[in-house]
């Protein structure tokens, strides 16, 4: 099987967030918050060091989730009837997200502290 066209490649990766968007309230949760900071970045100008720590974390939530979805599809394709042995593959995948999410408050905290106060 040949590897699409990178053009093909770059438009399924744009698909997946945009379903993403669409399906899932925490990303659309999540991406307002990366908006709201992105609207902080400029506000406060916020220093290139800190600026860089708060899209990396903002990112990074975004991907948690992203990667969190994939897993509890899968999951779900594979066993659709309840397993605890899902639940726990569920559960740690989400824990994942939400150790991300508490480390981007606590790096957002920190940053704009020093903005506002």
């Amino acid at each position: 099987m040949r590897k699409p066209l990178i053009h093909k490649s770059f438009l399924n990766a744009l698909r997946g967030i945009f379903i993403m968007f669409k399906s899932e309230r925490n990303f659309q949760i999540e991406v307002m918050a990366f908006l709201i900071n992105l609207f902080l970045i400029f506000y406060l100008n916020l220093t290139t060091v800190d600026s860089i720590l708060i899209l990396m974390v903002s990112f990074a939530v975004l991907a948690a989730e992203i990667f969190n979805t994939a897993v509890e599809k899968i999951c779900d394709f594979m066993q659709p009837e309840y397993d605890k042995r899902i639940g726990f593959i569920k559960d740690t995948s989400a824990g994942a997200v939400l150790l991300m999410a508490t480390a981007s408050v606590v790096v957002g905290i920190l940053v704009y502290w020093k903005y506002i106060f």
